[in-house]
């Protein structure tokens, strides 16, 4: 059998890399927190950069309420991304033709649309939109009317331009849930 003595050196090698680690670490959470506090939770954009984004993706979100309260399917065209997808309060998909179709034949109608408790957040060029939309109306799925929950995704494109790839609404059903 043999006495086997730790061997120091290596041991205190192992704690300074241990130490060199933790250190490290936390110096990267300091670093978020810091960019936190400094008013830029997403590193990637600068706060104007947010500030305009986030106007833009409030003045879409009224075009697309005022296009779709008008059945407009022209003005809702260029909103919609070629491969936008929706999940409906049906649960149904809907691409971007089916859409549009359902808008210019009547099949949906909005008589009335109102937002509340929106909630925009910046993923680099990706915006996610969560808000609450008292809706009355008429769908391929039938009537729409009451509370509903929706989320929907924009992304910029090669131009430059917010695009809706994504969208789902779902209805609310105790008015106690409505908050996040």
């Amino acid at each position: 059998m043999h006495n086997f003595e730790p061997n120091t050196h290596a041991r205190r090698g192992r704690k300074v890399v241990l130490l060199l680690c933790l250190a490290l670490a936390a110096g990267g959470s300091t670093l978020q927190a810091a960019l936190h506090q400094a008013g830029s939770p997403h590193p990637g954009m600068p706060r104007a950069q947010k500030h305009e984004s986030r106007r833009e993706i409030d003045l879409l979100e009224e075009t697309w309420r005022e296009a779709a309260l008008k059945g407009n399917a022209t003005a809702l065209e260029p909103l919609l991304a070629d491969d936008y997808m929706a999940i409906t309060s049906a649960g149904t998909l809907q691409t971007k033709e089916q859409a549009l179709e359902n808008v210019r034949t009547g099949r949906t109608r909005f008589s009335s649309i109102i937002y509340s408790e929106r909630k925009v957040r910046f993923y680099g060029t990706t915006a996610l939109v969560t808000s609450v939309a008292e809706v009355t109306g008429e769908t391929a799925d039938g009537a729409l009317s009451g509370s509903y929950r929706y989320t929907r995704v924009y992304v910029r494109d090669e131009k430059g331009q917010w695009k809706i790839v994504s969208f789902e609404a779902n209805r609310i059903s105790n008015i106690d849930d409505r908050k996040f």
